[in-house]
């Protein structure tokens, strides 16, 4: 009587088809105790400031130089050389992903060829994706060893995205002291490819599903150029707009809402926006040329435009202004007292970079006493508005000890949350835009991608795909498409990462894939363990699906009496589930009374004879596990019947099994009519 299907049992069908389901990261608040402080006093002497070189004396590095063998050439060529530097790999790495636009299986192993031919001469990014074939099974037999071993050395080798995936490996383990190491170093290169001035947008993965669904809101607003909002906004800033102007530069600076970067159009459009005094836009100019995104590096003329943005009352902008100070740059030597006073002025205006800033400087001693305590206090503040660098630098006291309590589990999360804002995230804006264009088969590679790097919404958007396309989907195997086997268990893996790192659908996907034995043997009770998981996130669906494997013995012992409790909390977290609800507790009624009996049994074998029908139930209830739905209506038929029989028969029921029976029984006349009209309409 247990429906199939990723939307699980009765809930999916009536009451979670129409609620979007939210596995997005709660907010977190950091809250600093005297307990959180390192007893060892402002200097304890452990990591000298060096450490924590924020205002070092390197210059900023482009995007390339960042994350060597980045596959950027391939979706945002330009005028770079990067490409020469590696021809048979990147011909190789633009192969793959032809063949899995195009489905193409002479190609793809064609390319994997390649890329291995490329490995076997020692470039490191071509065994970094060897690592990502081997850890995939494409083209190659599936061998975590292999894949561990290609990763390693293209690590070794300064790939950053097999840093990533090595990473992830390691804290999967929970081998923190590995983890934290790799992990430091990928946060340290993201925060270089942060904004000097403010926090970078959050340019987080789209989810490009919701629940079982297609999250068609979300990828309305990320169609780019082809989006009527968008251009209603060009239209906007075509007729003069300085605001419009603005937002139109900014999605394409960081390539938001599924537009491609680029830096020719994001100055146009900046310069434009500041002709008319649009403040914002100055500062991003600022950032450009002290940058040299898309123009030659010039910090005089990005002093200038900070300067402009700050007189326009734009307080963050004192922050780049400060470290222009701090660095020497465009100006005429370092001077720290001006740069303090810079990011004075920002914290006084609540500026979260501000607070960061200021952390810096007492953490390192520049142009104040040294005052680890300070530092901290500052860098919390920061860390509570969502400043990343703040993360950054709380994670490396965490990690040394120094004015934090060590605590390797802490830094690796905080390194973690910073590594994945890197500029390797991308693969997630050309994954968007391929799926948006059709192209399944590179979505899911680059998807794929993300996900063995630690991704937990490529994980999950990887999954979906799988599932949601099959064989459409273009997943290629060890020997061509990926067998129904092979996509299974693909999809079982990703879904059992994303559900590791607290995706709560993710973890229903998991108890069904071990309930029904999908990708994986048939296990009642690892799939009690998975919707455990679920329900120890509130989730109404695997609270229903316990009190069902209590109801029928399966995973868990029999017993109605917790079955009747995990219905009531289904009920209880969410009010829309009343119908099925009603139906459960029906069907526990029945069970209780007639154990045993003929009726029980013809009820439990209504699933069995859904096959002979299947083609009625698709065109009745569309959904293949809503013949659960059509079982229990009978049980409330059924039951309607008894009670009406024991009426006219007027049955007295002795005072003690009265009691059982109610404890179990359903809602009376008022709360049954529910479902019979729900079933008219």
């Amino acid at each position: 009587m247990r429906i199939s299907g990723y939307g699980i049992v009765i809930l999916s069908v009536i009451v979670f088809s129409f609620v979007e389901l939210s596995v997005h990261a709660r907010p977190v608040v950091l809250v600093l105790s005297n307990d959180d402080l390192n007893s060892g006093g402002d200097d304890n002497g452990v990591g000298e400031s060096s450490d924590f070189d924020e205002f070092g004396d390197s210059e900023p590095k482009s995007e390339e130089e960042l994350d060597p063998g980045s596959w950027r050439p391939i979706f945002e060529p330009d005028d770079s050389t990067v490409q020469v530097m590696s021809p048979q790999y990147y011909s190789g790495l633009q192969k793959i992903l032809s063949a899995a636009s195009e489905g193409n299986i002479r190609l793809m192993e064609e390319a994997v060829d390649e890329i291995e031919a490329a490995s076997s001469a020692g470039d490191p990014h071509a065994q970094s994706i060897m690592g990502f074939v081997y850890g995939m099974g494409m083209m190659r037999e599936k061998s975590k060893s292999k894949s561990f071993l290609h990763h390693n050395f293209a690590a070794q080798g300064g790939n950053m995205q097999s840093k990533m995936a090595l990473a992830f490996t390691y804290l999967r383990q929970d081998m923190h002291d590995k983890a934290v190491q790799l992990y430091a170093e990928l946060a340290e290169t993201a925060v270089n490819s942060f904004l000097i001035s403010k926090d970078s947008p959050v340019v987080e993965p789209t989810r490009i599903h919701s629940g079982t669904e297609e999250n068609k809101g979300a990828l309305r607003k990320s169609r780019g150029e082809e989006d009527e909002d968008f251009q209603i906004l060009e239209y906007q800033a075509q007729k003069g707009n300085a605001g419009a102007m603005y937002k139109i530069g900014l999605f394409y600076y960081f390539g938001l809402r599924g537009l491609r970067r680029d830096h020719t159009k994001a100055l146009y459009w900046f310069s434009k926006a500041v002709d008319k005094g649009e403040a914002k836009s100055m500062e991003l100019l600022g950032e450009i040329y002290a940058r040299g995104a898309g123009v030659e590096r010039n910090y005089t003329k990005a002093l200038e435009w900070l300067t402009l943005a700050a007189k326009e009352g734009l307080y963050s902008a004192f922050n780049g202004i400060g470290y222009l100070y701090v660095k020497g740059y465009g100006v005429e030597k370092k001077n720290y007292t001006k740069a303090r006073e810079y990011f004075e002025k920002a914290v006084e205006n609540d500026d979260p970079s501000g607070h960061y800033n200021l952390g810096v400087l007492y953490l390192k001693g520049i142009g104040v006493k040294r005052d680890v305590r300070q530092a901290t206090k500052y860098f919390f503040v920061a860390a509570n508005a969502g400043q990343p660098k703040a993360f950054y630098q709380l994670a490396k006291m965490f990690h040394t000890g120094v004015g934090l309590k060590k605590n390797l589990e802490m830094a690796t999360s905080f390194y973690k949350l910073v590594a994945e804002r890197g500029p390797w995230s991308s693969l997630s804006r050309w994954g968007l835009e391929a799926y948006l264009k059709g192209d399944v088969g590179k979505a899911l590679i680059l998807y794929s991608r993300m996900g063995e790097m630690g991704y937990e919404v490529a994980q999950s958007n990887a999954a979906w795909i799988l599932d949601k396309y099959g064989e459409r989907s273009m997943c290629m195997g060890v020997s061509g498409f990926c067998t129904d086997k092979e996509r299974h268990e693909r999809a079982h893996s990703l879904w059992w990462r994303a559900s590791e790192q607290g995706n709560e659908h993710a973890a229903l996907l998991i108890g069904d894939a071990y309930y029904y034995g999908r990708g994986t043997e048939r296990d009642f009770a690892r799939a009690a363990e998975a919707y455990m998981h679920a329900k120890s996130q509130s989730n109404a669906q695997a609270m229903f699906n316990l009190g069902y494997m209590h109801e029928h013995g399966q995973g868990l012992p029999f017993d109605l009496h917790l079955a009747k409790r995990y219905y009531d909390q289904a009920l209880e977290s969410d009010a829309t589930a009343k119908l099925p609800v009603t139906l459960a507790l029906a069907s526990l009624w029945l069970r209780r009374n007639y154990a045993n009996t003929v009726l029980v049994r013809v009820v439990d074998s209504l699933p069995e004879v859904y096959p002979k029908v299947e083609t009625w139930i698709e065109n009745v209830v569309f959904e293949e596990g809503n013949a659960t739905i059509l079982t229990l209506f009978v049980c409330l038929i059924t039951i309607l019947y008894l009670r009406e029989r024991q009426r006219r028969q007027v049955v007295v029921v002795p005072a003690d099994q009265a009691a059982a029976a109610a404890d179990v029984a359903p809602p009376l006349a008022a709360d049954m009519a529910q479902p019979f009209a729900a079933f008219r309409r």
